[in-house]
């Protein structure tokens, strides 16, 4: 993962490309362009041709104010009225434009997935998929341009980002072929196997219906009734309980298309997949304190971090993989039903083979028309790629594109920039709202003369592939046996995590079933549980102070999967974020030189200090990013500590920091702040080290394993 050199590291977050004056500038110039991190979508018309046009020309233009027909008003802060102190007037254009287009600027937010931040980037394909598919962006070498978002699921666009929830994991690759939405989850299994179910479940997590709340939150009534009730969620549900319900970051997040799809190669051989999106960085997560407290903090905190990683130049990167199978006439693998959204299939089972990498390099210039706009639907393919009989899929088939046209006010949505193909179009698809293509001809429609036969139809080499999948049976409301088990692939995830992450597992339960007010309900839960565990289950009846109900699960041998757990790995530390404590009193020089060494290291450094300014001046003057004001642990990945303060913030920040395992080292300036905080020097992942740069030395050691997992030990359970 190349990250861009920087001789002086900056603080990423700047809010512009230049930076702001005291005073109002007065003289005349053309608009800003925008930071070097952030993009457009590629220009193009919108029916898919490329253009020489650069993108600030589809940006504002001019020096001065106008009306949106071109017109420069003299005055934008007074309506034009009848005499100083009189009423407005009717024929005042220009406050009506202004004040109409403000009433209508809103357009409706996604029902799930509202919450989002997004980013621009490019996949390499690498080859490994030419033998069985046909698509163009998985030949070896080959770039496609992608725009990925990601999401929560249950809140409002205005929700905290850390929230306990699925994350959606959709991306859009602009392929030659078309455009080609693989739409997933960073969960591998859904709460549902039919599409029909979808109502229900959204219905049901969503806050309650008389008052609204809880906002963003699975810890309710509703909820846990629903998925108590309907069993087949209890995969996806235990999931959500463990950490990866809590992610630490985007960009350790792994993705999932959660279905199985076919793939064809340029022979009409088919095999099924499951898709994959590996993190470079490992996949991490929160600790659910650590969550709370940015929800209040900083609720912003992953499209703050996505954001901040691109502009600082450590991209975040994915490899695209797939689980192989062959598509046979049961559509099954080693017992497992592939076309149950509810089961995975263990890694150690069928590997994941990387087909592809991708980098995300560039981020949004405008949140409303890219990120907002953005319009996903799995229904979006290219050849080589095609859909099984999954019954979610299928029903996400028809919802995607109903929803589309629902929220951005028509069927010509494909038209806006950030959707457009970067392939020709020519749909015959005539007028509808927002329709901006200028057609010609005179004959939308096949078959024509007048408009010389075009547009014709593509040889069979070269359109989409319908697998001809032999379709029979008898037209029921019911699902195959196979579905009917509820329980496998939760003792599966649930075996296969460590003890630690185990312990997180019933925590949550307790939580979120602690606010629930009916007791039936956590009755209930309880007896789900103990399909999946016998000591789970009685953790969580001990804290919730019920009795162990319904009847254990038969004993059966489960088969762990080491790929399902966190721990155990070292990752790279591109984008972690070092948060180093100094005073008036640290040696200029010597921070100086740390805070570039950890920029060297494709991590960002961020000083601390009791006040805000610079420590030092001159050349050696370091500024200072954060103050005991504006400073939480849960920002930082580990902590740097020069020295000390009589300020109980420092001693908060070092004490979250210690109890969420974070690597901590201090120099003697800082052995005081250590001691005041009350942290035992021995404590694991604790270093005392003479000078910043091996204190550095010591983080950048610790770092790879993300915390310091063996301090959870040195706390009580």
């Amino acid at each position: 993962m190349a990250a861009r050199a920087k001789s002086q590291p900056a603080v990423p977050g700047a809010p512009a490309s230049a930076p702001a004056t005291e005073q109002e500038p007065t003289k005349p110039h053309e608009p800003l362009p925008p930071k070097s991190d952030q993009t457009g979508p590629a220009t193009g018309t919108p029916t898919g041709a490329p253009t020489d046009t650069p993108q600030d020309a589809v940006a504002q233009q001019g020096a001065y104010l106008t009306t949106a027909q071109g017109a420069r008003p003299s005055d934008t802060d007074h309506s034009l009225k009848a005499g100083p102190r009189g009423p407005v007037l009717l024929q005042d254009h220009h406050l009506r434009e202004k004040i109409t287009h403000f009433d209508h600027e809103r357009i409706p937010e996604r029902v799930v997935h509202a919450r989002g931040a997004a980013a621009h980037g490019v996949f390499v394909g690498n080859g490994a998929a030419q033998k069985i598919c046909c698509a163009s962006l998985f030949e070896k070498g080959k770039e496609t341009p992608v725009f990925v978002r990601f999401s929560t699921v249950l809140g409002s666009r205005g929700s905290a980002d850390t929230v306990r929830d699925t994350r959606g994991f959709a991306t859009k690759f602009y392929t030659d072929d078309g455009v080609f939405d693989l739409v997933g989850n960073n969960i591998p299994v859904f709460f549902i196997q039919d599409g029909i179910k979808f109502p229900d479940v959204v219905h049901a997590a969503k806050p309650h219906p008389d008052r609204e709340i809880p906002q963003a939150q699975s810890a309710h009534d509703t909820f846990w009734d629903f998925v108590t009730l309907h069993t087949e969620a209890t995969a996806h549900t235990l999931w959500n309980m463990s950490d990866r319900g809590i992610p630490r970051s985007y960009r350790m997040m792994e993705g999932f298309g959660v279905h199985t799809f076919r793939l064809i190669n340029d022979k009409g051989d088919a095999v099924l997949v499951k898709f994959h999106w590996k993190p470079k960085l490992g996949v991490h997560s929160l600790l659910w304190e650590e969550a709370q407290i940015a929800a209040g903090i900083d609720p912003d905190m992953h499209r703050r971090d996505l954001a901040d990683a691109i502009e600082s130049g450590a991209f975040p990167q994915w490899d695209l993989g797939v689980q192989v199978f062959p598509d046979n006439d049961e559509q099954m693998f080693e017992g497992i039903d592939l076309l149950d959204p509810t089961k995975l299939v263990p890694e150690e089972l069928a590997p994941v083979q990387i087909i592809g990498t991708m980098t995300l390099n560039a981020n949004p210039t405008n949140y409303f028309s890219q990120t907002e706009q953005v319009a996903f639907h799995p229904g979006h393919l290219v050849r080589g790629i095609d859909v099984t009989n999954d019954p979610l899929l299928q029903g996400r088939l028809f919802s995607y594109l109903d929803t589309q046209i629902s929220r951005l006010g028509g069927p010509n949505f494909a038209q806006l920039p950030i959707n457009r193909p970067h392939a020709p179009v020519n749909d015959m698809l005539r007028d509808g709202m927002h329709q901006t293509a200028v057609h010609s001809g005179v004959a939308p429609y096949r078959p024509n003369s007048l408009d010389g036969g075009c547009p014709f139809m593509a040889g069979s080499a070269e359109t989409l592939i319908e697998f001809p999948e032999v379709v029979k049976g008898t037209k029921v409301r019911a699902a195959a046996a196979s579905f009917d088990d509820h329980f496998s692939s939760a003792r599966l995830f649930y075996a296969s995590l460590s003890e630690i992450e185990q312990e997180h597992v019933a925590k949550a339960y307790t939580f979120e079933l602690g606010k629930c007010y009916e007791k039936a309900i956590k009755q209930r839960a309880i007896g789900v549980l103990r399909q999946i565990d016998e000591e789970l289950a009685r953790t969580v009846a001990a804290g919730l102070g019920l009795a162990l109900t319904g009847e254990p699960a038969e004993s059966s041998a489960v088969t762990v999967s080491p790929a399902l757990s966190q721990l155990g790995g070292t990752w790279p530390c591109d984008g972690r974020i070092v948060g180093i404590f100094a005073t008036a009193d640290t040696d200029p020089g010597e921070l100086a030189a740390t805070v570039a060494a950890v920029a060297e290291q494709s991590m960002t450094p961020l000083v601390i200090a009791p006040t805000g300014g610079e420590i030092g001046s001159g050349a050696t003057a370091v500024p200072i990013s954060r103050t005991l004001d504006t400073a939480r642990s849960i920002e930082f990945d580990a902590l740097l500590i020069a020295g000390t303060a009589p300020d109980l913030r420092l001693g908060l920040l070092l004490q979250e920091a210690h109890r969420h395992l974070k690597a901590i080292a201090y120099t003697p300036a800082g052995a005081e702040a250590i001691t005041t905080a009350g942290i035992d020097e021995k404590s694991a992942g604790v270093e005392s080290v003479d000078t910043l740069a091996a204190g550095l030395e010591a983080l950048a050691a610790l770092l790879p394993e993300h915390r310091v997992w063996p301090r959870a030990a040195e706390f009580p359970r």
